[in-house]
């Protein structure tokens, strides 16, 4: 199981970065970026790149609604090219929150859009000219709907690889189906080792069973907080304001893929009360209602011994690479707990 380092969105990037090109000496494999309606994550990976040498480098996730597929095959060559091949393109729907709410894009067809951004994607890799008639995509854009004067062209520049990894941020059973069919690698969110089978496992196979041979088993990207210590049990606090904002505040009632995943996990009447908390305004409420049990289920939180339990949970539920996020305001603590998770791992 690799170990990688997930930068957030919110702020101290520069600082983040320090740590990852420390933590790259130390062997951590892979730094993951996120873009949210924060600053955008292909320049901070450009400056990663620059910085780095061996380690991965990838976005997590580029919203794949508020960017053509042509252009985020563009932006995924460019990044490869400057971090010399090692650049992995991370890609999900976001919801209707972000897309609808901030970019002013409608949310709409994710599973139809995914699949056709994907093979657009590797086609300008592979530097064919560019012709695809897709139900949501149409390149050249046809006389009818343009000026007529489109024609298929190619991508100038040859890029580091024909095929650079895509890996997809799913949820619901078919979005992860998808996943398994056509990408190289899946990343869940919240991810439960204990509970992973019973939610997504027929799903995964159902993906698998359609899946081309030829891009290798699928790589299963999971995030997880991590503290380390016999006195670390407050961190788990600070894993719950980011729980309850997803679980109660990204999605109207009947409409929350996070709320629908707590449920799937068993935790249904509790994602009840935190949705109706968080909707009515009532934020610290609902952050207080999330359970210390289901933070611990989705963190590497407590002593060495607890830390390596949960390192081999995780990996032996099929998790291939693990990103961590230290429950730290310390540098040096922060450094001292991904070394230590690197220790502790699983051979």
């Amino acid at each position: 199981m690799r170990i990688g380092i997930a930068l957030d969105y919110s702020g101290g990037f520069h600082q983040a970065a320090e740590r990852v090109v420390e933590l790259e000496k130390s062997g951590i494999e892979a730094a993951v970026v996120a873009e949210a309606y924060s600053f955008d994550a292909v320049s901070q990976l450009g400056y990663l790149a620059a910085k780095t040498n061996t380690i991965e480098l990838a976005s997590g996730v580029f919203p794949l609604y508020i960017r053509t597929p042509s252009l985020l095959a563009m932006t995924a060559a460019g990044l490869d090219f400057v971090s010399d091949g090692r650049f992995r393109l991370g890609i999900g729907t976001s919801g209707p929150q972000v897309i609808e709410g901030f970019h002013g894009v409608p949310f709409d067809a994710p599973l139809g859009r995914t699949r056709e951004v994907v093979e657009i994607c590797r086609k300008v890799w592979r530097r064919e000219r560019l012709q695809y008639d897709g139900k949501h995509y149409q390149i050249p854009l046809p006389p009818e709907r343009g000026t007529g004067l489109g024609k298929a062209l190619q991508l100038i520049n040859h890029p580091v690889r024909e095929r650079i990894p895509i890996t997809i941020a799913a949820l619901g059973p078919k979005n992860v189906e998808l996943t398994a069919e056509i990408a190289e690698g899946w990343q869940p969110v919240f991810y439960h080792p204990e509970k992973a089978a019973s939610v997504w496992g027929e799903a995964l196979a159902a993906g698998a069973a359609k899946r081309d041979p030829a891009l290798g088993p699928l790589d299963v990207v999971v995030h997880a907080s991590l503290a380390i210590g016999d006195n670390v049990d407050e961190r788990l606090a600070w894993v719950k304001p980011q729980l309850a904002l997803y679980i109660g505040g990204m999605g109207a009632k009947g409409r929350n893929f996070y709320h629908n995943l707590a449920t799937r996990y068993g935790y249904g009447d509790v994602a009840d009360r935190i949705q109706e908390l968080y909707l009515s305004g009532r934020k610290q409420e609902a952050i207080d209602a999330v359970p210390d049990e289901l933070v611990r289920g989705i963190s590497l939180v407590g002593p060495r011994g607890h830390v390596a339990e949960r390192l081999a949970a995780f990996a032996e539920s099929g998790v291939t690479t693990l990103l961590v996020s230290p429950l730290t305001a310390d540098p040096a603590e922060s450094v001292r707990y991904v070394e230590e998770a690197l220790r502790l791992r699983p051979a």
